[in-house]
């Protein structure tokens, strides 16, 4: 079938239908061989094994591929000629992600073998230098926040928000009321790790819809309030882009009840130099140094969460904290209401590195033109997405979203049966990034949530814009064309929310995914 498209620039991806890398090679294949040791080294060392533990033994050698140098090296480079990365293409699609630039100059940082052959057991002595930025940052993060302390060993905005709810935990224990307060509020359209970090550590969940203003319905917050409230985690401005202006109101209410207020700062790029968690009246909040602070995502990593605290709370935050007494920097583990080690280490030094690099190049100034240019690019994205057909933005009509928004393609959906999956598809074949999993959970229908950050251009926003403007005309006029999207591109199978939604369903591994392909087939 041969689709007629509108093109803004010519665009055709690779696709080379390539195995996965177990499937390649052959038995005895090798791409290096490992030099023996002399016999003297050898008859010194002794046998290898006998120095690890039986337990720790493998009774056969790994499962690996086996393939030679050249194959390898054509494998990934195919695998790459498959993918649209933020430095290939325009990702405005993936709202609630802040895909902005990362500085090619704070990569550099960060590949330098200053950093990237630290040891996490070399003596504090040798590392002053990564101390010293990871220090400096944590002040910089107390400043941005508000907040009296910060911590930076959480591998990312999740774990940080497990690590908040662990201090409400020992916060209530401490005052003999941990088993008394067993409840979590949150919202359904604040981050889903809220509600996980929650659950996992046994709370029960407590979750608040919105109202007609698209904020958390604040009378539902004042009715489930009780001696059973141990904490609120909220998100301001959601993923919906609308700030709540009454979010005092909201942190009043839990804090007249008995519990604690955190607030999850993963929208921030809005926020910069305008607002701050402590102004509010919070007791913690986090950051994703991966999103706000222009660290690259990498495929869910690497990532790293600031968790920031007031001075009562700072007793409780995991170890090792960095301090400096005037001479040195220095690991504090010795610290008796912690709540102890959340990852192994000291967090992650790179994307530390990079946040810090980002936040001195910026300065204050910048960091809060970054919130301005951010809003500016999201209303005028909003601006030209009126024009499109079938496209609407459900809740608080007339009120400013800040730097993202959540739409519904919902009128669209029921005029041409086309959905918002469908056009997730089509727009890989005008070389844009697809947006699936950005606008989860589903309470708007057909969402879209895009996120323009400051460092699109409005060439880049015309662009996105006129795409999406094209995409709708073909849902009304030849509706197959985006329904059997995508054609240009490497994606060969229509996304089923069901893999991703269903525990059942999940693969985490390849052996896992053959092994349930088998059940299927049986």
């Amino acid at each position: 079938m041969v689709i007629e498209m509108k093109r803004f620039r010519e665009f055709h991806e690779a696709r080379w239908s390539e195995p996965i890398i177990f499937e390649l090679g052959r038995r005895g294949e090798r791409g290096i061989l490992v030099e023996q040791p002399e016999d003297r080294v050898a008859k010194m060392a002794g046998e290898p094994t006998t120095h690890i533990p039986a337990e720790y033994l493998r009774r056969k050698a790994p499962a690996l591929p086996e393939i030679a140098q050249p194959q390898v090296l054509r494998h990934f480079l195919r695998l790459s000629q498959e993918t649209i990365g933020a430095d290939l293409n325009i990702d405005i699609g993936l709202g609630t992600c802040t895909m902005k630039y990362n500085p090619k100059i704070h990569e550099k940082f960060a590949n330098s073998p200053k950093i990237t052959e630290l040891h996490p057991y070399q003596d504090e002595d040798t590392v002053q230098g990564i101390l010293e930025i990871i220090y400096h940052t944590q002040e910089y993060l107390k400043e941005i926040s508000g907040m009296d302390y910060v911590g930076l060993n959480a591998g990312g905005g999740s774990q940080a928000i497990f690590s908040n709810v662990s201090i409400i935990r020992a916060y209530h224990e401490s005052r003999g009321e941990g088993n008394q307060r067993n409840e979590i509020i949150t919202t359904i359209l604040s981050h889903p790790g809220n509600a996980g970090a929650a659950a996992t550590l046994g709370y029960k969940v407590i979750t608040l819809y919105p109202d007609v203003t698209g904020c958390p319905d604040l009378e539902a917050l004042r009715s489930c309030v009780s001696e059973h409230t141990a904490g609120l985690l909220i998100t301001n401005p959601e993923d919906t882009g609308i700030y709540n202006e009454r979010i005092k109101e909201y942190v009043d209410i839990v804090h007249d009840a008995g519990g604690l207020c955190v607030y999850d700062q993963a929208n921030l790029n809005g926020l910069f130099g305008l607002t701050r968690a402590k102004d509010a009246g919070f007791d913690m909040c986090h950051f994703n140094l991966h999103k706000s602070f222009s660290s690259p995502h990498g495929c869910q990593g690497p990532a790293a969460g600031a968790q920031c605290v007031r001075a009562d709370l700072a007793r409780f935050l995991p170890v090792p904290i960095v301090l400096f007494d005037g001479k040195r920097y220095y690991l504090q583990y010795d610290r008796k209401d912690s709540i102890g080690k959340i990852r192994k280490y000291q967090g992650v030094p790179s994307v530390v590195l990079r946040a810090y690099a980002y936040i001195r190049s910026m300065g204050a100034d910048g960091l809060k033109q970054v919130a301005e240019l951010s809003i500016l690019n999201n209303n005028y994205l909003l601006k030209r997405l009126e024009e499109v057909k079938g496209l609407s933005l459900p809740w608080a009509e007339g009120k400013r979203r800040l730097e993202q928004a959540r739409l519904s393609w919902k009128e669209l959906t029921h005029d041409t049966g086309v959905t918002t999956d469908d056009i997730d598809r089509r727009v890989v074949d005008y070389g844009f990034n697809s947006y699936f999993s950005s606008h989860h959970p589903r309470i708007i229908p057909e969402p879209i949530t895009p996120e323009a950050c400051e460092t699109f251009s409005k060439q880049d926003i015309d662009d996105y814009a006129d795409a999406l403007k094209t995409i709708a005309q073909e849902a009304y006029t030849n509706p197959e064309a985006v329904k059997t999207a995508p054609h240009n591109a490497a994606l060969k199978s229509r996304i089923s929310e069901d893999m991703l939604i269903k525990p059942e369903l999940f693969a985490c591994t390849w052996r896992a995914f053959q092994k349930y392909v088998k059940e299927i087939e049986i």
